[in-house]
C-alpha cells in the first residue's frame, strides 16, 4: 500500500503491524520471527520501505510492515507523505489487532519514538515493544538498557521484550505476544 487511498489487499484476517525507525531491524525480526530467510527483503540501505508491506501467514493472520521513520537521508517532503500513510492505517484498518513497535536497545527512544507510542496510546492500540540488536552489546548491558529504556517510555521491563535478529533470542516471546494480539477482539 503506498498511498493512503492507495490499492490495499481485502483482508478478514486480523493483522498486526510492525512499526519503527528506519534501520531498527523490521525486516531481519520479521524474517526470523517466519523462520525465512527472505520473507521480508532487507536492505543495507535504511528507508527503503516506502509503502506498506503485507504478509499473509499461514491463512492464519497477516504482517503489516510499515515505513520506517526518522531516517535523516530521506526527505523531509518525503517522510511527510509516509506520516499519513501509517497513521491512515493505523487509525482506520478494522482487522488491526496490535503493533509491535521495535526500538534499537543501543539508543534512546527518539521523539519520533514517542510520538508514535503516544499515537497508540490514544488510538487505544494494543502494543508490543521489541528492543532489537540486543547481540550487539554484552548481557549486562543489554540489561541496563532495558532498564533506562523501560524508565524513559514508563514500561516494565517485563513489557518489553528483548530481540536479537542474530540470535533468535526474544523470539519465542515474541511468537507468544504475536499470538495473544492476533486473538484479541
Amino acid at each position: 500500500m503506498a498511498t493512503v487511498d492507495g490499492w490495499r489487499p481485502t483482508n478478514e484476517l486480523p493483522e498486526v503491524a510492525f512499526a519503527g525507525r528506519s534501520n531498527v531491524g523490521k525486516s531481519s525480526l520479521l524474517n526470523k520471527l517466519v523462520r525465512r530467510k527472505a520473507f521480508a527483503r532487507v536492505s543495507n540501505t535504511p528507508g527503503r520501505t516506502r509503502e506498506i508491506n503485507f504478509f499473509k501467514v499461514n491463512d492464519l493472520f497477516v504482517l503489516a510492515d510499515l515505513p520506517g521513520y526518522g531516517y535523516a537521508r530521506i526527505s523531509k517532503d518525503r517522510q511527510a507523505e509516509w506520516r499519513p500513510l501509517i497513521e491512515g492505517y493505523l487509525s482506520h484498518s478494522p482487522t488491526l489487532r496490535g503493533v509491535v513497535q521495535l526500538l534499537d536497545v543501543r539508543h534512546d527512544p527518539t521523539e519520533d519514538d514517542r510520538q508514535m507510542i503516544d499515537f497508540l496510546a490514544e488510538l487505544e492500540t494494543p502494543t508490543v515493544v521489541v528492543l532489537t540488536k540486543i547481540d550487539k552489546l554484552k548481557p549486562a548491558a543489554v540489561a541496563e538498557r532495558v532498564e533506562k529504556i523501560g524508565r524513559t517510555l514508563r514500561l516494565d521491563a517485563d513489557q518489553m521484550i528483548p530481540f536479537s535478529a542474530v540470535s533468535g533470542a526474544g523470539r519465542d516471546e515474541l511468537a507468544e505476544a504475536l499470538v495473544s494480539l492476533v486473538a484479541e477482539r
